[in-house]
């Protein structure tokens, strides 16, 4: 059973800079991508950047230049740089594991991201 758990939220003010992690356990292929997801009040969840396990990045146009997804294949951990906060990058942000060739789709519960102006 694969499990993805986040760390890193919190409350920042605009300008600033947070770190999420998202760790995931149990059994993944080799060939996968994780990455975050975001949803604020009132909206539909939205991609905000995501890696595959050989390196490719895609990122959100909203968030390219501030935000920066890295992660250790070895330790399945995907880790979101935030810079340049701006209070509508406020939502709860969600790590993303799609694996194997089968894409199985994974969600951790969520992580609150809250940027005061």
């Amino acid at each position: 059973q694969v499990q993805l758990v986040e760390s890193g939220g919190g409350l920042v003010q605009a300008g600033g800079s947070l770190r999420l992690s998202c760790a995931a356990s149990g059994i993944l292929s080799s060939l996968n991508t994780m990455g975050w997801y975001r949803q604020a009040p009132g909206k539909q969840r939205e991609l905000v950047a995501t890696m595959s396990s050989g390196g490719s990045t895609n990122y959100a146009i909203s968030v390219t230049g501030r935000f920066t997804i890295s992660r250790d294949n070895a330790k399945n951990t995907v880790l979101l740089q935030m810079n340049s906060l701006k209070p509508e990058d406020t939502a709860v942000y969600y790590c993303n594991l799609k694996d194997g060739p089968l894409v199985r789709n994974y969600w951790g519960k969520g992580t609150l991201v809250t940027v005061s102006s």
